[in-house]
């Protein structure tokens, strides 16, 4: 009973050593496969992970816009004006109320 079994592993391991080539090739083909499906996932991850810092970036642009327009509207005359004379009750110096400080 243990010859046979001797014989069919030495079977085995001959039918292996005739189609090496064969099975090396098949074994490189799953492998590259894989690759080929992890690659693919990960580029479409970096171009999910792209579009979305383009959104970023898109929206970061607007509020830039809109801040240089509220500090552009800021910085106008009577705006500071209105805002002053509203919430510092300040006022315009009449011609007698009006110091000049001459430095010598």
């Amino acid at each position: 009973m243990a010859a046979p079994k001797v014989v069919l592993a030495f079977d085995i391991w001959r039918d292996i050593q005739r189609h090496l080539l064969s099975y090396t090739l098949m074994v490189l083909v799953v492998i590259s496969a894989f690759a080929v499906i992890y690659y693919t996932h990960i580029n479409r991850q970096t171009t999910s992970d792209r579009e979305l810092l383009l959104t970023e970036r898109d929206e970061l642009d607007i509020e830039w816009r809109n801040l240089l327009l509220e500090q552009n509207s800021l910085a106008e005359h009577s705006t500071i004006e209105t805002q002053a004379i509203k919430l510092l009750d300040m006022h315009r110096p009449n011609a007698n109320t009006e110091i000049i400080i001459r430095l010598p």
